[in-house]
């Protein structure tokens, strides 16, 4: 099988469109590391703001891989604005949510109760054992963003590096969202891979749990260690606010307003993994009903208005007063909802040139067993345009055949197979990844810091994860 030069390319948004010239898949990869290098040398040399060196490679990359003048603009701000449409939401919903935990005292009220329960020494085991709950039904970005006040709280209270608390606590959620149906890759990848879906499930937390304690845990205190990391301003803090709230609201409040987007989220991918399972239809009312509820911003939303009841107008607290808080929650996270959009252009450029797929193809083309090929074809992937979901669904597309055609292979080897692509589709997450400058800007990390922290940490969890993969799949084999 001889790589595809590729002519036709699709937008973001999947219209179809010719390319200016046609490039075989050394040159998109020589296009693709070319771009990534200008993207570092920008930030880190010449210390070009993110959002400016964004949008300044992306368009010399579409510029370079043949994109044709008149569509640029489109891929452009189609990569922007479909990032966005998830981003801006969750970032802005779950700051707001964050400010009034912050300010009114529930982060510190949760915090004390957690260092109470666990003690000062095992307050990162704690953070992180909420984080694998709370990552069982919610996403990455809106479960960080959700649990950022109190990591923040209990690093100002402890001391040390904040990533001693919230190294572990992303990862946390990280490995809960590619490795665990009822999240979008893994049951996309199950549902190519025609694997048990109840399986996935259960082998995704015999990966993702041991991965977590190795990366997250082990790794996250090295980290902590070596890279003193100050707690950023950017939710604001309580003793800085003159006071706004006067009085703490009280414990059961604040588990209430953690666990209410937990519970609504779960209704929309629980249904889904329901659905998939074949034991409801989507097509009943009250399904959908319950899974707008679930929708993530709709969920968050919810939450947010009940905490200003709660936290606020319910507590006799001044009407202005919640304004205002829930107002000033805004203003700091502006500019990372506007980076982390543009690293979604430029993840977008890459994949509307082609790059991933001639990439993909390439790899295919060697003969590698297929869950080797596999974890080295979605990582590639990965690498090369940024999106976990587009890595694992494309290598998953790619190895379909072999797989659904092949009746060698048994229900555990499909299901280890599965979570191999998901294993390479986290690996090393960095510039063309908008996750990448969600955790960068939030922790306020530097790019190059970030490069040496989350980036390698996700590199270890692709690495872990395909070795227990690959492991399952041996035991397996052997049966």
């Amino acid at each position: 099988m001889s790589p595809t030069l590729f002519r036709t390319a699709t937008t973001p948004n999947g219209v179809e469109f010719d390319l200016l010239w046609t490039l075989p898949p050394a040159a998109l990869l020589l296009i693709a590391a070319a771009a990534i290098a200008l993207l570092l040398v920008l930030i880190m040399q010449f210390r070009i703001h993110a959002f400016l060196a964004l949008i300044i490679v992306s368009l010399l990359t579409a510029i370079a891989s043949g994109i044709p003048v008149g569509m640029i603009v489109t891929v452009l701000t189609q990569g922007f604005g479909g990032t966005l449409a998830t981003v801006a939401l969750l970032v802005g919903l779950g700051a707001m949510l964050g400010r009034m935990l912050e300010l009114s005292g529930g982060a510190q009220v949760l915090t004390d109760a957690l260092i109470r329960r666990f003690g000062e020494k095992r307050a990162p085991l704690a953070l992180s054992m909420a984080s694998l709950m709370m990552g069982f039904p919610i996403f990455f970005d809106a479960g960080l963003v959700v649990m950022l006040p109190i990591i923040f709280t209990i690093a100002r209270r402890l001391g040390g590096s904040l990533l001693l608390y919230a190294f572990p606590a992303a990862t946390a959620f990280s490995v809960m969202h590619i490795f665990v149906p009822p999240h979008p890759g893994p049951v996309a990848a199950s549902g190519l891979l025609g694997a048990n879906p109840g399986l996935v499930l259960l082998l995704g937390l015999v990966v993702a749990l041991p991965t977590w304690y190795v990366v997250g845990y082990h790794f996250g205190r090295f980290v902590g260690r070596r890279y003193d990391i100050a707690v950023p301003e950017i939710l604001g803090r309580a003793d800085s606010s003159d006071n706004a709230f006067a009085s703490a609201p009280k414990l059961r409040t604040i588990v209430f307003l953690l666990v209410l987007p937990l519970i609504l989220i779960f209704l929309n991918t629980g249904l889904n993994f329901a659905a998939t399972a074949g034991w409801v239809s989507l097509d009943e009312v009250w399904v959908q009903a319950l899974r707008l509820l679930g929708e993530t911003p709709v969920a968050l939303l919810i939450t947010v208005v009940l905490g200003m009841w709660l936290l606020g107008w319910g507590a006799r607290k001044e009407r202005t007063l919640v304004e205002t808080v829930v107002d000033g929650a805004l203003g700091p996270v502006c500019s990372i909802i506007l980076i982390t959009g543009a690293g979604g252009m430029f993840g977008g450029v890459l994949r509307s040139s082609g790059i991933g797929t001639a990439l993909a193809e390439s790899l295919d083309a060697i003969g590698l067993p297929v869950i080797v090929a596999g974890f080295l074809i979605a990582a590639i992937v990965r690498i090369a345009q940024g999106s976990a979901t587009v890595a694992l669904t494309t290598a998953a597309a790619l190895v379909q055949p072999i797989v659904v055609d092949s009746t060698s292979f048994n229900p555990i080897e499909v299901a280890a197979i599965v979570l191999s692509l998901a294993a390479g589709s986290v690996f090393a997450g960095h510039v063309n990844d908008s996750g990448f400058w969600l955790v960068s800007k939030f922790f306020g990390m530097d790019t190059k810091t970030t490069l040496k922290t989350w980036t390698v940490g996700q590199a270890l969890v692709g690495v872990c994860g395909f070795i227990l993969s690959l492991a399952i799949f041996l035991i397996a084999s052997a049966f």
